[in-house]
Order: structure tokens, then C-alpha cells, then sequence
């Protein structure tokens, strides 16, 4: 009769840990609020009508694998600021491609040229 209960005992603590140390879906944790791989921290415009700025702050709301790029910023040279962004794509590098690719259609689509250079990826997760 004893042995049953020791059994029982050391099976539900063994079942107790697998519940706890096995992965699951609510493990994963949301990327909504975090800035993720900041590569160049981004000229943002204290308007709050700004585009870029707006872009930005979604960006970071966003829940899941985004990216945002801009033009580098020169004081010195540049007068304007163009930026690009994926918000919850399939994946970081998918977001990565798309926001780039959006960055550098508003050079086209302006028809200007950045002193410092074109668009970069200036954070994503």
C-alpha cells in the first residue's frame, strides 16, 4: 500500500516538472514595446505629425518581426529625412528587405539625394 503512494507521489512530481521545464507556445514573448537590434539610433523630429517619428513609434508598438530605416542624418547637409518601415512580417530579415526597399522609394519618389548617403536599416527585431 505504501509503495503506491510513494509511485503516485514521485510520478506527480515528475509530471509537476515536465509541465514546467517543457517549451509551449506561451513561452514566447512578445517583441511589442521593444526597440530590438538598434543599429544607429534615428534622427526623430520632435513633431508629433512627423511621419518618420509616427513610423517609429509604430515600430516599436509593433508585436511582431519589424523594421524601420532611414536616411543618415547630416546636420550639416541634409534638410529632410526619409524613412521606410515593415511592421509584423514573416520574419526580421523579410522586414528588413521590405522597410529598405520602401526607404528607398521615397528617394525616388522625391527625387533627391542624401549627402550622407542613401537608406539604412536603423533598427529591427
Amino acid at each position: 500500500m505504501k509503495s503506491t503512494r510513494i509511485d503516485r507521489t514521485i510520478v506527480s512530481l515528475f509530471a509537476g516538472l515536465l509541465v514546467l521545464t517543457a517549451p509551449s507556445s506561451s513561452a514566447a514573448e512578445s517583441l511589442a514595446g521593444s526597440k530590438g537590434n538598434v543599429r544607429f539610433q534615428p534622427f526623430l523630429p520632435g513633431s508629433p505629425k512627423d511621419e518618420c517619428t509616427n513610423a517609429y513609434k509604430a515600430y516599436v508598438a509593433a508585436s511582431g518581426h519589424s523594421a524601420y530605416a532611414t536616411t543618415f542624418y547630416s546636420r550639416v547637409r541634409d534638410l529632410y529625412i526619409i524613412c521606410g518601415s515593415k511592421l509584423n512580417a514573416s520574419s526580421q530579415q523579410a522586414a528588413e528587405e521590405i522597410a529598405l526597399r520602401n526607404c528607398q522609394a521615397g528617394l525616388t519618389r522625391w527625387k533627391v539625394k542624401t549627402a550622407s548617403g542613401g537608406c539604412g536599416i536603423a533598427a529591427s527585431k
